[in-house]
Formats: structure tokens, sequence, C-alpha cells
């Protein structure tokens, strides 16, 4: 049973949202969307209508998306498992395209009908729209093998982001709603993590704030106490020491990197609580870790 909320805690509540409100309206905010909050339908709701919230009082909300259970359960269906290397997807050539048909096509079309459905204008993208996302083969750095790399298969590293097709997308009332997929120089396709996506699209649009939905707390540290504030040296500190890892060092990279490269705000929440979106942006309180730009 909902608690039933008394008529003056509702305009608390509203009082206390109108300041990010004014100091937000017209700015940016990149959302990358994953996790529960992709497939718990509860929090699939709340999301859409928090996104849309966003749009109606002012602000630019910008979704960039993930995947990952959906792409898992579609190479079951294929009979292939998915494999991962320091938490990047390793993508052969019948993976890419069973990535492509799921982020592109399957998953990218339920979030747009999802926020239309709640009111808002979404219009879903790939990065191969306009060749926006422009991106080459990632050779990443052997964890095993100092001076080696791990050849991923069709993984890509951005080369650059045209933001003219979300500029133009936003200044129309729309609400961009883009697959971490990019297009190379010979018009190869290439998988990019999400969160890598998401934090390029937010130093490139000067964001005013990085979203990032997670499965956990925030970024959590030895004894799995949520840190609410971070900078970038504790940051480097923890991936050193292996407190961070796995899942995490894509995201943490992405958001380290937005952090110093002019987005004004990087958080990291908790996509499994209801509404976390708001909670974060509109509220004193929060749901998860701030990282600092020093």
């Amino acid at each position: 049973m909902t608690a039933k909320i008394l008529p003056q805690d509702k305009a608390a509540i509203l009082a206390e949202a109108l300041p990010y409100i004014k100091r937000f309206h017209g700015r940016t905010i990149v959302v990358k969307y994953g996790g529960n909050a992709m497939t718990d339908e509860k929090l699939k709701q709340s999301f859409a209508r928090d996104v849309v919230l966003l749009k109606l009082v002012g602000m630019n909300p910008v979704v960039v998306h993930g995947g990952g259970p959906q792409i898992d359960d579609m190479l079951k269906r294929v009979g292939k498992t998915g494999h991962f290397i320091q938490g990047m997807r390793v993508t052969d050539a019948e993976t890419m395209t069973v990535v492509e048909m799921v982020l592109g096509g399957q998953v990218n079309k339920e979030i747009v009908n999802l926020i239309n459905q709640h009111g808002g204008k979404a219009v879903g993208l790939t990065g191969k729209d306009g060749n926006f996302i422009r991106a080459q083969k990632l050779l990443m750095p052997s964890q095993e093998k100092p001076g080696q790399t791990v050849d991923l298969g069709q993984v890509g590293d951005i080369v650059a982001i045209d933001p003219a097709l979300i500029a133009l997308l936003d200044s129309g009332a729309f609400i961009p709603v883009i697959a971490p997929i990019g297009v190379g120089e010979d018009n190869e396709t290439y998988n990019i993590n999400a969160d890598v996506v998401a934090g390029k699209i937010a130093e490139v649009l000067r964001a005013e704030k990085l979203v990032l939905l997670t499965n956990t707390p925030g970024v959590l540290d030895k004894e799995g106490k949520l840190l609410t504030g971070i900078t970038p040296r504790q940051i480097d500190d923890m991936v050193a020491d292996g407190t961070l890892s796995g899942g995490m060092l894509p995201k943490i990279g992405s958001a380290l990197d937005a952090a110093r490269s002019g987005v004004k705000s990087v958080h990291i929440i908790d996509g499994r609580v209801e509404h976390a979106l708001l909670l974060e942006i509109l509220t004193d309180e929060g749901v998860g870790t701030l990282i600092k730009s020093k």
C-alpha cells in the first residue's frame, strides 16, 4: 500500500525542486540508461516519466542506452555465449550482427516508444545515422602481457562525435535516444561501450551533467560503503588497489574523462531506485556518487 502524501509535503517537494529547475533550465543532461532500470517494468515506466518531466521543465535530456542482458538472451537463442575481457564484450562478426539488431532495433525502439507513451517526443538513433559517431577498432592494452593489446573484434574506440544532429533534435523539443554503435572509415560497424559513448557525448555537448544508472548504490569503498562524493585522484587510487574492477572500469573511465573535460558534474546512481533520475537532479539528497571535477 502506497503511503499518502499530505498536501503540505507535496508543496515542500515542489519547492525543493524549483531551484534545480531554474539552475538547469536549457542545460543538457546526458543519461546512460542500463541495468535493472531497463528490465524491471516498474523502473522502466518511472525512468520514462522522469525523462519526459525533465524535458517539460526546460532541460535537454539525451539518453544513451546499453542492452547487455538483451544481447546475451539473443546470443543464447542463436547458440552463442557472450565473452568479456576487462568489462568489454568480445564482438566477432556474428555477434556484431546480433548487437546491431538488438541495440539499434529492439531495445532502442522500445525505449523510444516508452518515452512517447508518457508524452515525450523521442527519436531513436545509432551512430550510423548521419555518421555522427565515427569510430575505429579498439586496441585495448593487455593486463596479462604488458606492451601487447587484446583483440576484441568489432569493438570500437570513438574517433569523433558530430553534435549537430543531437543539437537539431534538442532545439525541436525532441529527446534523442542513442544506441552505442559507431561507423568506421570504410563503413565498418563497431560495438562501443555505452558508458564510453555517454561520456564522450556529454563532453562534446558540454553537458551540465552526466548521469550513469547502475545496479549498485554508486561507487563503493573496500568495505562496501557508498561514497557520496569522490575526486579523480581517489578514483585512480581505487583502480590501482583493485577496489574498482570489471564492468565498473569503463563506467569509471568515461566518468573521469567527462569530469576532466568540462562536464560540470558526473553522477553514478542506483538505477534500481524508482525515479532515481529525478531524485538525483531535483532534490537535495541524491541517490548515488557525485564525481567532482577536481
